[in-house]
């Protein structure tokens, strides 16, 4: 489980939480066995911020319960170093790129891990906003997706014109407002 993700939970339009998973699991929990929701809250949607996935969580039963069903289990631990989190896979390679890679200092793969963290490192930042800009725009469309301006909002929010976006996303609910313009404008 990727540690850097956050996730915000929703109860119709109104913004419960953000935060690591096992902290919204943990509130969202609470709130579904202590709140007297309203017809008009509307259902409890959790996203993922970074991925803008939405996930649904069984919140029957303790929260040691709900935490067991909806965290991964701890990984097995095996060849490699479990602790830092290293997963052995097979990689297919051509020749003479094991010959490059088996010639680099440290070995083939303190190599590949060096080549992806560089390359991770220097990521195109159109990549980075059109992944974000993604994520924005499918909760947008799961949140607001019925609400007055929404396309003229996701042509903004594409375009990345956030002064038009701004203006058009307005009128919504303040929580949904606040959460688009908060992982738009980064």
């Amino acid at each position: 489980m990727d540690t850097n993700l956050t996730y915000s939970a929703f109860s119709g339009s109104r913004r419960l939480t953000t935060g690591p998973l096992e902290s919204v699991l943990r509130k969202i929990k609470h709130f579904h066995d202590t709140s007297t929701r309203a017809a008009n809250d509307g259902p409890l949607l959790v996203f993922c911020d970074q991925k803008g996935q939405q996930f649904d969580y069984d919140l029957r039963g303790s929260i040691e319960e709900v935490l067991r069903k909806a965290l991964p289990a701890p990984a097995r631990t095996g060849p490699g170093r479990p602790k830092l989190g290293v997963v052995s896979r097979e990689v297919t390679l051509l020749p003479r790129q094991w010959e490059w890679l088996e010639s680099q200092p440290n070995g083939a793969s303190a190599a590949l891990r060096r080549l992806v963290e560089e390359a991770r490192k220097n990521r195109n930042s159109d990549q980075t906003t059109r992944v974000r800009i993604d994520a924005v725009g499918r909760v947008m469309t799961v949140l607001a997706g019925n609400l007055p301006g929404f396309e003229e909002a996701c042509r903004a929010l594409y375009r990345q014109d956030m002064a038009g976006l701004t203006q058009r996303i307005e009128s919504w609910p303040p929580d949904i407002r606040a959460y688009i313009l908060e992982h738009a404008i980064e």
